[in-house]
């Protein structure tokens, strides 16, 4: 599904340059639920963004699907971005003047869908337990529920990938762990490819796999315990 090769990302000129990413090769699998985990510092969000389209490296290459997606010109990149890709992120970045339904299908008019968008943003609501809050707006729900209808918005465009950068950091404990738990759900029941960066180490017992970042390279792989023996509720 995904293949990273070399890739490098540097801020800055001269002296003051920052190397956030020193050569990075991973890859991910169709159906995969993958952490990327490390210090701050160590480059999980900027590989996420670079992975997302949201940002462009300084060399390197990304395959999506075995295509190169950094050759793409910027409408083709956005376009991509909405066709191929769904974003969740600390922030819920939900519009406050429209509805949770109207929120989570904004994305689909972005590619024109309007015949059946309403009604897939409504299942999506249902699916992320959000059934009865269709018509409420982003500040009569809370945080945890806010960060459901930004999956649900995520989901609107069937993506083949679902970015996550640190989707629980704003939450407490009770409502990061049913967005985790959500995540596993549509991973195992759906088949959602999943790459999530986060720094709470609770997390990993919910992913098939972990990427260890260190200083902007790939220090290690992992693979936790089977979701089955740590005790995660179905």
């Amino acid at each position: 599904m995904i293949k990273v090769k070399n890739l490098r990302k540097v801020y800055g000129h001269g002296l003051t340059a920052t190397q956030a990413l020193r050569g990075v090769d991973i890859e991910v699998k169709p159906g995969e639920f993958v952490a990327v985990m490390g210090r701050s510092g160590s480059g999980k969000s900027t590989l996420l963004h670079m992975l997302g389209l949201l940002d462009i490296p300084t060399d390197g290459e990304i395959l999506i699907e075995n295509r190169n997606v950094l050759r793409l010109s910027d409408g083709k990149k956005a376009n991509f971005r909405l066709e191929k890709l769904g974003y969740v992120f600390q922030e819920y970045s939900l519009l406050p003047e429209m509805t949770v339904l109207e929120n989570v299908y904004v994305p689909a008019l972005c590619l024109g869908k309007e015949n059946s968008h309403k009604k897939r943003a409504a299942e999506l609501l249902e699916t992320v337990g959000l059934g009865e809050r269709l018509n409420h707006y982003p500040n009569e729900v809370s945080g945890g529920e806010q960060q459901r209808a930004a999956i649900a918005r995520a989901l609107i465009n069937q993506p083949k990938i679902l970015f996550a950068d640190e989707p629980t950091a704003n939450l407490d404990f009770a409502s990061a762990k049913l967005i985790l738990e959500l995540f596993r759900k549509l991973n195992r029941e759906l088949g959602q490819t999943i790459v999530m960066v986060t720094h709470e180490p609770e997390d990993e017992k919910y992913v098939d796999r972990v990427i260890w970042l260190k200083d902007g390279l790939v220090e290690q792989w992992s693979t936790p315990l089977p979701i089955s023996k740590v005790g995660i509720s179905n």
